[in-house]
């Protein structure tokens, strides 16, 4: 015998309670866009209208399913009335609703439920608080005005906010995720957030996927992203809403739960207006970052001591504040040179990186200017990083380039005489990185020398004398001492005496650069 709704229920209610038991959708939209529009002005009355506690009796204690059926809370164009409280319970049947108003808030929090499918519904707040599902939890293309609360939250496959719309509570959070686990992926592609997304200590085991999100921090909070010690076990797409194949994303292929765009649509791209942080994050296969950051004052793309194997930094816009890759490290770094901030607002202070994989042309150059970007501050050990990678992809001439720049950057931080020995080494040979100066010099020298005996005429000698004493040819005998060239015994005077030991000065002080110079260049292999 078939069992009836309780006394009480409204007629669209009792409805409702035999499209449970025979799992059909209970659909009461009227066919025009106008009035269906869930986020409309137009009024809907009481033949679209269901309580909340109706929905709580059916999915906590409603009826068995029809002979052959399976029981489910299908639901279409339907105003909910009073605040949906199924806190603390389990919810078995599955639960789709499309095109629903709620009026008071949605409250799950530490229940149990298979799968929950929200898709162009209206809400002021979810409270969803350690809530655990075996399925999906799907929020697409919802408007929720106050946010969503999912926090400690663990979802069994996916979890999707593909165009949703969510303002912020009291403290400037939209999205409180922390320490929430999904099992695959956590798409919120296109999503509009007007506050603090916080994914703090989550945990995603598939992709995280933000293509063509547009973050707003608000006044009394300057976050806009928080996924501090975050671990993505695939990808973190931080990239235009066209980035890595829209037709190929499941958000919007086949699910139904997005707009397929034109073929010639253009992409969206992921736009930050505040502090994005993602310190200490783990990406497991790749983080992808290629959106806008408008960034004011303190504000800062946080990157610190994350661990990926392959981090792409290629923004189109230049990030308008700082972009920090403190102590982070990376297998292949894949960039571009017009992708990084200027004006020393970049910090690479100890990032270790395997391989650089340019997106677009980058000169040695071009990577010495990004390192002495970086900070005011003079950092041996990122010039050390470069050239590592470099010799690793077989530059050795561009890590020599690199390494004598580290040279003449440190110079720079020395007491004045040191500056100076510096200058001269960096004169001389370059700091042992250009030995073929000294062949130069002392081809200099030899030539000035050359100058100075040929402006010296000498004398017929008569037969009782010895050869006039000659300044080059005496400085020779002094660099060479075994060789005899005729000037032992001689007693220079004058201002012969001076060119002559200035020659031997820096004669020895060229040898001596080349020695150095070419034991570094033995060391650095």
């Amino acid at each position: 015998m078939a069992e009836h709704a309780p006394e009480g229920w409204t007629d669209t209610e009792q409805e409702l309670w035999e499209a449970f038991r025979q799992g059909d959708v209970y659909d009461r939209r009227c066919g025009a866009h106008a009035t269906d529009d869930p986020f409309g002005d137009a009024v809907w009355g009481a033949g679209r209208t269901v309580r909340a506690e109706v929905l709580a009796h059916l999915l906590l204690a409603g009826p068995a399913a029809a002979p052959g059926r399976v029981s489910s809370l299908r639901m279409t164009g339907v105003r909910v009335t009073g605040a949906l409280n199924l806190a603390g319970g389990a919810i078995r049947q599955y639960v789709e609703l499309r095109e629903c108003r709620f009026e008071q808030k949605i409250l799950i929090s530490e229940a149990e439920a298979s799968t929950l499918r929200f898709v162009d519904c209206l809400a002021p707040r979810m409270e969803a608080s350690r809530l655990a599902t075996t399925g999906d939890l799907h929020l697409a293309r919802c408007r929720i005005r106050e946010g969503v609360r999912l926090t400690d939250a663990r979802i069994g496959t996916d979890l999707l906010l593909n165009q949703t719309r969510l303002g912020c509570d009291r403290f400037g959070r939209a999205l409180s995720a922390d320490g929430m686990t999904v099992h695959q992926d956590f798409e919120a592609d296109r999503i509009e957030v007007h506050g603090e997304l916080s994914l703090r200590t989550a945990r995603i085991g598939g992709r995280l996927s933000l293509r063509g999100a547009q973050l707003h921090a608000v006044p009394d909070n300057r976050i806009c992203l928080n996924a501090v010690r975050i671990t993505v076990g695939h990808t973190c797409y931080l990239t235009s809403s066209l980035d890595g194949g829209w037709f190929g994303s499941r958000s919007y292929y086949g699910s139904g739960y997005g707009q397929t765009p034109p073929p010639d649509a253009p992409g969206l791209p992921f736009r930050a207006h505040g502090q994005v942080r993602l310190s200490d994050a783990r990406f497991d296969g790749a983080c992808l970052i290629s959106g806008e950051f408008h960034l004011e004052g303190d504000d800062e793309l946080s990157l610190r001591r994350i661990h990926t194997p392959e981090l792409r930094f290629t923004c189109r816009m230049r990030p308008t504040g700082t972009v920090s890759l403190s102590r982070a490290r990376v297998g292949n770094l894949v960039d571009a040179p017009d992708a990084w901030p200027l004006g020393r607002h970049l910090g690479l202070n100890g990032f270790v990186y395997e391989n650089l994989r340019p997106a677009a042309p980058f000169t040695v150059q071009q990577r010495i200017a990004w390192l002495e970007g970086s900070t005011t501050e003079f950092q041996p050990e990122s010039y050390e990083q470069l050239a590592a990678a470099l010799r690793r992809d077989g530059a050795d001439d561009d890590a020599r380039e690199v390494l004598y720049a580290k040279q003449r950057r440190r110079r720079r931080t020395l007491p004045l005489p040191a500056r100076i020995w510096g200058l001269v080494q960096d004169v001389g040979v370059g700091y042992g990185y250009r030995p073929g100066r000294a062949g130069l010099w002392l081809l200099l020298a030899w030539a000035l020398g050359s100058v100075w005996f040929a402006t010296h005429r000498l004398a017929p000698l008569k037969a009782d004398e010895s050869p006039h004493w000659n300044p080059v040819l005496y400085t020779l005998s002094q660099l060479v001492p075994v060789v005899d060239l005729g000037q032992q015994g001689w007693n220079p005077g004058g201002l012969s005496q001076y060119v002559s030991a200035g020659l031997v000065i820096v004669g020895w002080l060229l040898a001596t650069t080349v020695v150095a110079g070419a034991s570094r260049m033995l060391q650095r292999g």
